[in-house]
């Protein structure tokens, strides 16, 4: 995870599994916790990313894409 804030500080986070993880839902965890490990100082977010590497090779039917906001309400 990448953030960058107003004042073009940057912060980045990072998780290794040991397993390859199958579900959407795993992953959205994963990047909520790091996320909640930042200090956000009352600072303004400028750019948030989130990448993944090390991905099965297995076919994917299906694509992905996380939601930032529900609601008008951010989810992290």
């Amino acid at each position: 995870m990448k953030v960058k804030f107003s004042d073009y500080h940057q912060l980045t986070r990072s998780k290794t599994m040991l397993a390859p993880i199958g579900e959407l839902s795993t992953i959205f965890e994963i990047a909520k916790a790091l996320f909640e490990s930042i200090d956000l100082e009352n600072r303004s977010i400028r750019l948030l990313g989130i990448s993944l590497s090390n991905l099965d090779n297995a076919k994917q039917t299906q694509v992905i894409q996380l939601p930032l906001f529900q609601n008008g309400n951010i989810i992290f």
